[in-house]
């Protein structure tokens, strides 16, 4: 399974870079596999807001939100997902909310994770791509 982040959503909407965007609806539309994190659709929403002075409204992230819910199934995080997470954060390894994502993934059985934010490689045996490489 693929996971999605943040980044790859916003840059599927934002039109200023526009290599950037076609190859974000690029790596949506390949990934067939793919599921949503709980942690990442939050935080699309809230990102979104950078977008605003293109016109991008919050009615219409939450659209998007939809549209990318509608490709692929949300993963609710469980206390599982917090463990890890704590372990991953607390022994200062990762940072809060990558700590958040990575255990989500871990959580979710996602083995391979599209992010632009996270260090390529392998994290906790997740494969990370940067579909913008």
């Amino acid at each position: 399974m693929t996971g999605i982040d943040t980044n790859v959503l916003i840059y599927a909407c934002d039109k200023s870079d526009s290599r950037k965007h076609a190859r974000a609806l690029e790596a949506i539309a390949d990934a067939t596999d793919g599921v949503l994190l709980w942690q990442v659709a939050c935080e699309f929403i809230a990102a979104s807001r950078k977008l605003g002075p293109q016109g991008f409204t919050p009615a219409q992230a939450w659209a998007r939100l939809s549209e990318f819910l509608a490709l692929f199934p949300l993963t609710l995080p469980t206390r599982e997902s917090l463990d890890r997470a704590r372990d991953l954060h607390v022994n200062g390894r990762m940072a809060f909310w990558d700590a958040m994502i990575i255990g989500g993934c871990l959580e979710n059985k996602i083995v391979r994770f599209l992010s632009e934010d996270l260090p390529g490689g392998t994290i906790e045996g997740i494969e990370v791509l940067n579909p913008f490489d």
